[in-house]
């Protein structure tokens, strides 16, 4: 697990855009990245430059 370098406060609203569930700081193949906590769901969101890219059709799907 990585520390992340997202501000405390908006750390703890974010959440999964697909399925509304928690996200977990997680390292990437690529850098940092947050994980739905959804084990249906389970998309990897990229985080570049402390900035979250929550986007569904860019997010890494579990393999």
């Amino acid at each position: 697990m990585t520390t992340s370098t997202i501000e405390p406060w908006l750390r703890e609203i974010l959440r999964c855009p697909a399925c509304r569930a928690e996200l977990r700081d997680e390292s990437g193949d690529r850098g940092p990245e947050l994980v739905c906590t959804d084990a249906a769901c389970a998309l990897a969101y990229r985080v570049d430059r402390g900035i979250p890219v929550l986007l569904v059709d860019e997010a890494r799907k579990p393999v």
